[in-house]
């Protein structure tokens, strides 16, 4: 059975658009779900491999740190796959392959096709996020969770992808192709590593100045909030911060994305 295109949409309503279009995003996924699940895999299966498996068994790390590294894992895992499902297609589609001029020509706003780029991402991103699950109990054997902070990781995961589209959105038509790869050398690894992914944020007190430039990283309040929901027991920050944080940097980076994705669909 084929998807039907935006254009063929009954009514012409743009919800029916808009809709019509995020299902031909995912069975487009669908299709490609192994590579899709091998590039957001890898890397974070790594993270984990060797942080929390490989050391503590040499040693160098104390067991407990697995239970407090594997949730940033989770929400980098998260971020990342947000970022990137938006920013490298939409340089692709303005540039090379202009398939973002069929989408313009769908009966709803231009703002309605960006808004489904940033809701089609936080789809792969939660799947991406809960494959980790499974991942994580392979190679750690255990994870954390909690059934009382189910509200709070439901929250923290739906808002870290809809921020992370956003981003993606405001990276992917902020930026030219020939300069993509530089803009993402420069922005994903300050973002991986200044995101409390593989330490608490609480824990930074002895680095103060280094605490503050972590608060600029939306990838810390995701960390912090599944931190906060899988071991609230733990070191965590704050459980209301996260949320407000991450509902401030979906409005920001929403906006800037909106902005500039209007700008290269009138240009």
């Amino acid at each position: 059975m084929s998807v039907p295109t935006a254009t063929e949409a009954p009514g012409g309503s743009p919800l029916v658009a808009f809709l019509a279009i995020l299902r031909r995003d995912v069975a487009v996924t669908g299709r490609e779900l192994p590579a899709f699940l091998a590039q957001v895999i890898l890397q974070p299966l790594g993270l984990l491999f060797v942080f929390g498996r490989v050391l503590t068994d040499l040693g160098f790390t104390n067991p407990a740190y697995a239970k407090q590294l594997f949730p940033g894992i989770v929400a980098m895992t998260i971020m990342l796959t947000a970022i990137q499902s938006v920013a490298f297609p939409l340089v692709i589609d303005f540039s090379f392959t202009k398939e973002i001029e069929d989408r313009l020509l769908a009966p709803l706003p231009a703002s309605w096709v960006a808004a489904e780029k940033i809701v089609f991402a936080a789809g792969r991103a939660i799947i991406a996020g809960l494959v980790m699950f499974p991942v994580g109990l392979l190679v750690l054997g255990s994870i954390p969770f909690s059934a009382s902070g189910l509200p709070l990781l439901i929250a923290s995961v739906l808002l870290g992808a809809l921020a992370g589209g956003a981003m993606g959105l405001t990276l992917g038509t902020a930026v030219t192709p020939a300069r993509i790869n530089v803009m993402f050398a420069i922005v994903l690894t300050p973002l991986i590593f200044t995101g409390c992914s593989q330490y608490p944020w609480p824990s930074l007190s002895k680095l103060p100045w280094f605490q503050v430039l972590t608060l600029l990283n939306p990838l810390t309040y995701v960390s912090e909030g599944t931190r906060a929901a899988l071991v609230p027991n733990g070191v965590h920050m704050l459980t209301w911060i996260p949320p407000l944080a991450l509902l401030l940097a979906l409005l920001v980076f929403g906006w800037a994305g909106m902005r500039g994705f209007r700008r290269r669909a009138i240009d």
